[in-house]
């Protein structure tokens, strides 16, 4: 009978480090230590991607604020972080709704200025000075609350001057304001919204003009200023705003009465008004001239009449002259006339003589014509319109043909354009119609953009690497590095040599995929021999009798497997 050879053990390795790690116990602490790093490894991975995902909750706070907001966060137990330069507050994202909606409920953030609530604290005893300060912070911060509603607006700051009342009229002065705006990235105010913004205020503050508000920008640009000498000569915004609007709704008339005889897209209509933004005020006074006394109209009348003796009365100076008694009557001598107070030649006085006097005052109207005049502004001085027509298309033959327009139908459609933009011949208006085919430019197909360029399907890949990657990697540090290294560190037990009782079993006994357990009969492998299942289990008795040990390994292997 042959005997049986078993390999030799591996020699002992030298000693030193080397040969610790060589050993069997050192390769199960490399084993072991590599084993739980594997492990740390992927908990990281799994941790790493089950992280929630964080949002900006409050951005661009003052410190006060940010302290508030912190100290809510840590009493709701809510986790958060901040970003690069601490400048916003990052919290998971399916809670930052929730979150602002709790902060809001407290208050939180305030925006760094206080309105009216202010108020609400005021403590007994407080003078007359402090009141109007504390009254003063809480009007500019309203007012700030107010402008940052703007959606151009982040942040704004008012500064009110208020000068104490005084009933000197003389010494009244008018209250001014000054407005600081934080405008967001990349927007700005046009000026109807700068104008909104100080009538805002001129009308929140009592006695307090639009022209005394100042409004600035975080960069320092002076968004309203005093209105130039020449303002009235030069045109504004809403004129040039008019101007463009009155254009565009003639063209618009004008497209839409023409589009019905040509159809869509073969009228095109441009207008070009002159409007006069002119002031004129005028007054004049017209007289006409004096018509006959009998045609005008009698305004007044007046009449006077009187009568009275003659010149025989006292007269003359009054005085003692005047009251001496009359002188003896004389004959009159060589054709002289007598005195007047001369007695006649009977010895009688001449006879008295009577006086009347009559006046007569009439006043007529005057004819009058006044005249006030106020032309105002915006008015149309002249109107200049510029049609363009397709040529009309036809079918003939299947196939589409294009024709200019007949005469009778460039004229009919010029009569519409005519009524449709007002057409006044006074006023100097012009219009031009031209009948030509259009250019029709070429479509360019929109660019394909290749499946790994289009942004919806980088988003999508990005969302699926981000669960997938980490899973990927889990299984392949699972099944390709732990369970390989689990392994070797619960290796199978070697099955011993057989005893030559047993000569020729060892290849159905030893368990096949145990490579530890080789066993060469004559320093050559036996070829598998066939035999009965009683000689079988003769030999397995055998076997057991002799090596009960080995019999219960080998079934215990069994079972695990």
């Amino acid at each position: 009978m042959e005997a049986i050879e078993a390999i030799p053990a591996q020699q002992e390795a030298p000693g030193g480090i080397k040969g610790f790690l060589n050993s069997p116990n050192g390769r199960k602490i490399l084993l072991s230590v590599g084993a739980a790093l594997v492990i740390a490894l992927m908990a990281g991975i799994w941790m790493w991607s089950a992280k929630p995902e964080y949002k900006v909750l409050f951005s661009n706070f003052n410190d006060k604020d940010g302290g508030a907001i912190v100290a809510a966060l840590q009493q709701m137990n809510v986790p958060y972080k901040y970003s690069d330069g601490g400048v916003a507050i990052l919290v998971p994202a399916d809670q930052v709704h929730d979150v602002r909606l709790k902060l809001a409920g407290q208050g939180l953030p305030k925006g760094g200025g206080v309105g009216f609530e202010l108020m609400e604290n005021q403590k007994l005893g407080v003078s007359q000075f402090l009141e109007q300060v504390n009254y003063q912070r809480a009007l500019e911060g309203e007012l700030a609350r107010s402008i940052q509603s703007i959606g151009a607006v982040q942040t704004a700051r008012v500064h009110l001057a208020m000068p104490k009342s005084t009933v000197f009229v003389r010494e009244q002065q008018k209250p001014t304001a000054s407005v600081l705006l934080n405008l967001h990235a990349g927007r700005v105010l046009d000026q109807q919204q700068v104008s909104a913004i100080v009538h805002l205020v001129a009308s929140s503050v009592p006695d307090l003009p639009a022209k005394n508000v100042t409004v600035v920008d975080q960069d320092g640009n002076l968004l309203t200023g005093d209105k130039p000498a020449n303002a009235n000569n030069t045109l504004d915004a809403t004129q040039l705003k008019y101007v463009q609007e009155l254009q565009d709704n003639i063209a618009r008339r004008v497209e839409a009465i023409v589009t019905p005889v040509v159809g869509p897209n073969n009228v095109h209509a441009e207008a070009t008004a002159d409007v006069d933004f002119s002031r004129v005020e005028q007054a004049a006074e017209t007289y006409k001239p004096n018509g006959k006394p009998d045609a005008a109209s009698i305004r007044s009348q007046q009449s006077s009449e009187s009568s009275g003796p003659g010149g025989n009365g006292a007269s003359g100076v009054p005085g003692a002259l005047s009251n001496q008694p009359q002188a003896n009557a004389t004959a009159p001598v060589n054709g002289q006339t007598p005195p007047p107070n001369a007695t006649a030649a009977n010895g009688q006085p001449p006879a008295a003589s009577t006086q009347s006097r009559r006046d007569s005052t009439i006043n007529y109207e005057v004819d009058k014509t006044v005249r006030y005049v106020q032309q105002p502004m915006g008015g149309l001085r002249r109107l200049s319109v510029a049609v363009v027509l397709n040529y009309r298309t036809e079918i003939k033959n299947g196939k589409p043909v294009s024709r200019p327009l007949t005469d009778a139908e460039k004229t009919q459609i010029t009569d519409l354009i005519r009524e449709a933009m007002g057409f006044s011949k006074d006023r100097g208006d012009s219009l031009s119609v031209l009948n030509t085919p259009f250019v029709t430019p070429e479509k360019e197909a929109p660019p394909v953009l290749p499946i790994w360029k289009n942004p919806d399907n980088i988003a999508l890949a990005k969302e699926i690497g981000r669960y997938l990657l980490p899973v990927l990697l889990l299984l392949y540090l699972f099944f390709g590095v732990l369970r390989p290294m689990l392994k070797k560190l619960n290796p199978k037990p070697e099955a011993p040599a057989l005893p030559p009782a047993v000569e020729g079993t060892a290849d159905e006994l030893v368990d096949e995929e145990d490579e530890d357990a080789v066993v060469s009969i004559s320093g050559e492998a036996a070829p598998p021999k066939v035999r009965s299942y009683q000689e079988n289990l003769e030999a397995a008795k055998a076997l057991a009798r002799q090596d009960p040990r080995m019999v219960a390994n080998i079934v215990k292997n069994w079972i695990e497997e």
